[in-house]
């Protein structure tokens, strides 16, 4: 059974939300790029799309494809990705979102995107006295290291310095990653632990998009790295399946077996703790307790 045609723009006299991305006559940041991104990323078996026995010229679906999937025409659709159209309808990002299969912060991501729904605030940097009397408390042994949201690595307890030994300088986490020559020896899965970065930057970056310090790390790394470049250029904001626990080579004790459970700071939006935590009475907590004592 066909899809029904969706409505493909938005009446005129909707306008775009006050000072948003969207305002008429402004083409939409990104939105081009990150449905192409999600297209190719998309496996045409897994959103029964029946494949035809012409040789495919495209990674996951072409664009006639999601059109149909979605409802729309495919020359709309195109102009969707070429930026020519801007003012996509709710109820055709609804579809696109469905299509796609995004979950909902890909899907709130794809409403900023097109304008239709509210960019949040650039985040102030720092910590408040209570958490930074936290991560001093001796009851906390585990590694702590709070980033802002650049990935910027705002505090950490002692025992996240001791863990960050290795590297030349723990001030951002990305940097670490991809231009410090110790990561590829202290992360045990390298290529996991960059996209679990890049993921995390290309998330926050939908929260804040005028923050000029992820801006500036974005310019930087993809100059200076291939890596970061092609990993960015792949909008991805999730990882699946999440590695349950983390493998650590450490230049002082030798292999670590962390989980990283992740919190968000909601003193401090944008800002999230990270906590390295080994199985108790194994030897990882055995080494942690040698980094902390």
């Amino acid at each position: 059974m066909a899809p029904v045609p969706l409505a493909e723009h938005r009446p005129d006299a909707t306008a775009a939300p006050s000072g948003g991305r969207g305002a008429r006559g402004a083409r939409p940041p990104g939105l081009g790029d990150f449905l192409k991104a999600w297209r190719a990323r998309t496996d045409p078996r897994t959103v029964n799309v029946v494949m035809d026995q012409r040789r495919r010229q495209v990674r996951g679906l072409r664009r006639e494809e999601v059109a149909h999937l979605v409802g729309i025409s495919t020359d709309y659709y195109t102009r969707l990705e070429q930026g020519r159209e801007r003012h996509p309808s709710a109820q055709v990002l609804k579809a696109i979102a469905r299509a796609l299969r995004l979950n909902d912060s890909e899907s709130g991501h794809l409403f900023r995107l097109a304008g239709l729904a509210a960019w949040s605030t650039v985040p102030a940097p720092g910590l408040g006295l209570p958490l930074q009397d936290l991560l001093g408390s001796p009851l906390l042994r585990a590694p702590v290291v709070v980033i802002g949201p650049s990935l910027d690595v705002v505090d950490l307890n002692p025992a996240g310095a001791a863990l960050c030994d290795g590297f030349s300088r723990a001030d951002n986490l990305l940097r670490m990653v991809f231009r410090d020559p110790a990561a590829r020896t202290f992360f045990g899965e390298w290529q996991s632990s960059a996209r679990m970065a890049v993921a995390r930057l290309r998330a926050s970056s939908t929260r804040y998009p005028d923050d000029p310090r992820i801006a500036g790390i974005v310019r930087e790394l993809s100059a200076g790295s291939a890596d970061f470049a092609e990993l960015w250029s792949a909008h991805e904001l999730r990882l699946s399946p999440l590695p349950s626990e983390q493998l650590l080579h450490h230049p002082l004790v030798g292999d670590l077996h962390l989980y990283c459970s992740t919190f968000e700071i909601v003193t401090a939006p944008g800002q999230h703790m990270l906590i390295f935590t080994p199985r108790p009475g194994s030897q990882s907590a055995r080494r942690i307790e040698q980094l902390t004592g």
